[in-house]
């Protein structure tokens, strides 16, 4: 059974079949699906998602993108709602040069604050970087994130980067780019990862896999990534599928509960 440890189900764009979609997890070959938080708005929508489905785990946090609507006073409500048995990380975190929404003296310092976080209350982090490959780096390694430990989201980086994660014993979020003919880098990064560093992720509903490419993503078809990573590595999908469970309910103990 598939876990999917990174979507956005509280998104408009699942609006009309949310409960359709957590009802055919089973069916589908998916056990599990982690909600990542983005927005503050975002932060109380996650957490009600793990309390109506069963199948819905969270991660609280802010995208750094979103980042200057984030309080204090939000900062506490993620500090009280971590202890929530189905709150298993805090994300998605980090640094986003792209869009340039934020400073990066206001991304750093929220990131930092939010691996403060992470580590006061015991969680392991979800980390989001675009362009801000050596920033991202540099900071994780300054704030001693590895002792929280955790899961770098979508990773776009190339082999050098992730062999510097590897040694700070992260894992590294896999989703659809695998499958695509111009994802070079992700599958120059997936060949060289050994499998149990791997945990699988749709972003949903961003970066559906081939066939879906441009449609709206779902965790029904990481079944698509796994048997990419799967051929790429000389195994079976359903391999693949068993390892990345497990490395998920290692990396993120509490999808156990």
């Amino acid at each position: 059974m598939i876990i999917d440890t990174h979507a956005h189900y509280d998104d408009k764009a699942f609006d009309e079949d949310r409960e359709e979609l957590f009802l055919q997890f089973s069916g589908n070959g998916l056990e599990k699906g982690v909600n990542a938080s983005a927005t503050v708005e975002s932060l109380e929508r996650t957490l009600q998602l793990t309390k109506q489905y069963p199948v819905v785990y969270g991660m609280l946090g802010i995208h750094p993108d979103e980042i200057g609507a984030l309080t204090k006073e939000h900062m506490d409500w993620m500090r009280i709602h971590a202890a929530d048995p189905k709150i298993v990380a805090i994300g998605e975190i980090g640094l986003d040069y792209h869009w340039n929404v934020e400073s990066k003296e206001v991304q750093k310092h929220w990131f930092k604050e939010q691996i403060a976080l992470a580590k006061e209350v015991g969680l392991p982090i979800c980390v989001h970087s675009r362009d801000a490959a050596a920033d991202t780096l540099a900071l994780i390694k300054e704030e001693n994130a590895a002792e929280a430990g955790g899961v770098i989201h979508c990773f776009s980086y190339g082999v050098e980067i992730a062999r510097e994660y590897l040694a700070l014993g992260f894992y590294f979020g896999i989703g659809g780019v695998v499958t695509f003919k111009n994802g070079r880098k992700c599958k120059e990064v997936v060949e060289m990862l050994p499998l149990d560093r791997i945990v699988l992720e749709t972003d949903a509903p961003y970066l559906a896999p081939e066939p879906y490419r441009g449609k709206r993503n779902e965790s029904a078809y990481l079944s698509y990534v796994a048997t990419e990573i799967a051929a790429m590595k000389g195994l079976t999908t359903e391999q693949v599928i068993e390892a990345t469970r497990e490395n998920a309910y290692r990396v993120y103990p509490k999808l156990k509960n």
